[in-house]
């Protein structure tokens, strides 16, 4: 039987889980924040033996965070998500400032080069999928979109005219302009029409609309019900909103996408640990090897800084940046 302390803090901890909860859809974080930021919460408090965090301060911190860097062996960017979950729990629910973690054992950062399919392997990659898996995959290579990107597509954002495509609220909550490659036109605009079919469908059955951004819902009630809203790539079927309750269609599922990509790779021979973002590396690595310039590239990617481009020099086929080896001569 536990002891009265333990009873307390078992009690207090799901009344403090909704308070991030609802601090954290005040500000607006997505749902994939959400659930992260409530799970290292979660690793935090059992941590330390389930004492709730108001008793607990920069030194509990610095000891987990330690913990995670020393025997758990996490990456520097793992670390930094905990320390991000930390410092909101403190700062936006407890409003307790921490001083600087001095203290704290930081995770080796680790330079990884992206892996890179060639055009040949690309080629051999889309034999092996179809239907709108296959689509997604060539947009993701043909506009070097992130993976959520894609399968949070709207309609409206799909501009024929233009031959472009606008990314919204890509990382960083930031929109952008990519292009929509001439080839997938015909093909893109063929699955939209099978996309509106759906759309018809559950607009005659009376279905509850598709969820909008932040409170455009209150301030556009009838946006949700509107085809420019619809899905490009809307899920076959009706589920339940983890948030709100509601039953309506959402985007098609990413792991579906992740579990075919994973499969066409086997598929195809192919031996890299390629993913769907292995993808948006070929497109850059691709672009630049085509001779586009970096900032071009930068935009299109949606980089803060052009210092993370330039990870994709690494990988041209230029020999070591165009270095000829000795032994070539």
């Amino acid at each position: 039987m536990g002891n009265a302390a333990d009873d307390s803090v078992s009690t207090a901890r799901p009344r403090l889980l909704d308070r991030v909860r609802e601090r954290i859809r005040v500000k607006h974080y997505s749902l994939r924040t959400e659930q992260s930021y409530i799970g290292w919460i979660r690793r935090y408090i059992f941590y330390h033996d389930k004492r709730h965090p108001r008793d607990m301060g920069a030194a509990e911190v610095e000891a987990f965070l330690s913990h995670l860097a020393v025997e758990r062996n996490v990456s520097s960017s793992t670390q930094n998500q905990a320390l991000a979950a930390l410092l909101f729990l403190y700062r936006e629910v407890l409003e307790v400032e921490l001083p600087w973690l001095d203290g704290v054992t930081r995770a080796k950062p680790s330079v990884k080069v992206p892996v890179v399919l060639t055009r040949a392997e690309i080629d051999r990659l889309f034999t092996h999928l179809d239907g709108a898996h296959l689509l997604m995959a060539r947009l993701l290579y043909g506009t070097g979109m992130r993976l959520m990107e894609c399968i949070r597509l709207r309609v409206k954002d799909v501009d024929f005219a233009r031959a472009s495509i606008t990314v919204r609220g890509g990382k960083g909550a930031k929109d952008r302009l990519t292009m929509l490659p001439q080839s997938l036109r015909s093909e893109l605009g063929a699955h939209l029409a099978r996309a509106r079919n759906l759309w018809e469908r559950d607009r005659v059955a009376g279905s509850t609309g598709v969820e909008l951004p932040l409170a455009l819902a209150r301030k556009y009630p009838k946006a949700p019900f509107e085809w420019g809203w619809f899905w490009v790539f809307p899920s076959t079927g009706l589920s339940r909103d983890p948030r709100s309750g509601v039953v309506r269609r959402h985007h098609a599922h990413e792991q579906a996408l992740q579990r075919a990509i994973k499969q066409a790779v086997a598929a195809a021979g192919i031996y890299k640990p390629a993913t769907t973002h292995t993808l948006r590396h070929s497109f850059a690595t691709h672009l630049l090897e085509g001779g586009y310039d970096i900032r071009t590239v930068q935009e299109l990617l949606g980089h803060r800084d052009v210092s993370t481009t330039m990870v994709y020099v690494h990988v041209l086929n230029r020999g070591g940046r165009g270095v000829i080896s000795p032994v070539d001569r």
